[in-house]
């Protein structure tokens, strides 16, 4: 093929090329916001857990029933906390009756003191009438050191016993109340064998059947409130800066076949979920639809900044992120608000520039 004729047939495919793909800025209004995808649950959602091990004798609700709050839900069989209160009862009663009864323990100690006083007193008597003997020089050295050694023994005996009363009378008081405390808790525990609702709201899910072994680390049942619903939104750690509360949120659900639906950002949760690099954000329905379900699947666009009337061009005729192709060249253009599709431009080009999209 002649080489005259190859570039003019190059020249004639850029020309079309060219002017089939350039078009002029123009003027919109334009909405940023960030993406994110949504679940929704109800408020306040909750697990009840039992505090007591056993097995489940029955589901006191069914799944959708509404609960109020304290309104029990599963009853659970467990004997052992029952023979533990029984245990602690008796302990109880037998420290009620070493501490106050007839036959106390501080009786018999009692007892001892007052022999142990009358001994101490008639030996006192005894060695004063003989020291005063002494003192006349009368009597011999041993009736005087026999008769006082008495006292003295009399005397330490009295005290060890007194000593003895007290400290046995604190240790039985002790007993008492630890004895007291103990069948209190196990009182506690018998109450515990029922689940009971901690808030108005609906039974979402049950998760034992009747006859299964049951324990303190396995949810029972999921609760939450009946007519409110939390839109869950996930926003990438890029964008989370952008949200605060009270922004716009346009949503869509999967169940809707598209219908939009209005909320506003309620909550922004602090922590990042390491796992997926986002962050959880909470948002409360203004129209919300007539049926929810926790789980139902969809979109949302958290509205960041509106503008109107502003130039805009397609995302797609950008070269290097701030550069169009004119028909002057490239030109370095400044760039403000932008969504999926479109970007503001702020300078650089005017609305009869014609840019070119690059290949």
């Amino acid at each position: 093929m002649n080489r005259s004729i190859i570039v003019i047939m190059i020249l004639l495919i850029n020309g079309c090329s060219k002017n089939g793909e350039k078009i002029k800025p123009q003027l919109k209004n334009l909405t940023e916001s960030v993406y994110s995808s949504v679940t929704i649950q109800p408020d306040s959602l909750y697990q009840g857990y039992a505090i007591v091990s056993g097995i489940l004798d029955k589901n006191l609700v069914e799944e959708g029933d509404e609960v109020n709050v304290n309104d029990p839900l599963l009853q659970i069989v467990n004997n052992t906390p029952l023979l533990n209160s029984e245990n602690a009862k008796l302990s109880l009663e037998l420290a009620q009756e070493n501490y106050k009864g007839s036959a106390a323990i501080l009786s018999g100690i009692k007892e001892e003191i007052e022999a142990a006083q009358l001994k101490f007193k008639n030996d006192s008597i005894n060695f004063l009438r003989q020291k005063n003997l002494w003192n006349q020089n009368i009597g011999s050295k041993a009736e005087y050191d026999a008769k006082k050694l008495n006292y003295e023994l009399s005397k330490n005996n009295l005290g060890l016993l007194q000593n003895k009363y007290n400290q046995t009378k604190n240790q039985l008081n002790t007993s008492l109340k630890q004895a007291s405390n103990n069948y209190q808790a196990a009182i506690i525990n018998t109450k515990d064998f029922t689940v009971k609702s901690k808030i108005n709201g609906k039974v979402y899910a049950l998760f034992k059947e009747p006859g299964e072994i049951v324990n303190s680390m396995e949810p029972l049942a999921s609760i939450g409130s009946s007519n409110v619903f939390v839109v869950e939104m996930l926003v990438d750690e890029v964008d989370i800066v952008k949200l605060q509360k009270n922004q716009d949120v346009l949503i869509t659900l999967d169940a809707y076949n598209g219908e939009l639906f209005h909320a506003k950002v309620s909550k922004i949760f602090p922590k990042k979920d390491e796992r997926n690099q986002t962050f959880k954000v909470e948002a409360l329905f203004i129209n919300a639809p007539k049926v929810l379900y926790p789980g139902l699947s969809g979109e949302a666009n958290i509205i960041i900044s509106q503008k109107e009337n502003v130039l805009v061009i397609p995302k797609s005729y950008l070269i290097d992120t701030n550069k169009v192709k004119t028909q002057n060249g490239l030109v370095t253009i400044q760039i403000g608000l932008e969504n999926m599709e479109l970007v503001e431009v702020i300078s650089g080009i005017t609305e009869d520039t014609y840019i070119f999209k690059p290949e």
